[in-house]
């Protein structure tokens, strides 16, 4: 998958919630790996100014149609 694919694919959480959509890809300077992805919030949340996260990769159980992170379970 190309890095641009993944941007504004939505980002789901552990329980399958909605958490926003894929708003940045942060690289590796050296290795240009992907080390994580900034999360836009969606909804009323994005009014607000703290609206973005950025999730290591090493927190994404899937990607597909959308970005699946792990859950408690699986960390």
């Amino acid at each position: 998958m190309r890095s641009k694919e993944l941007i504004n694919k939505e980002v789901l959480d552990g329980n399958i919630k909605i958490i926003g959509k894929v708003h940045e890809i942060i690289f590796d300077e050296d290795t240009f790996e992907v080390t994580d992805l900034v999360i836009k919030k969606t909804g009323i949340s994005e009014q607000f100014r703290d609206s973005e996260n950025v999730i290591p990769v090493d927190l994404i159980k899937t990607i597909g149609d959308k970005v699946l992170l792990k859950n408690d379970e699986d960390i």
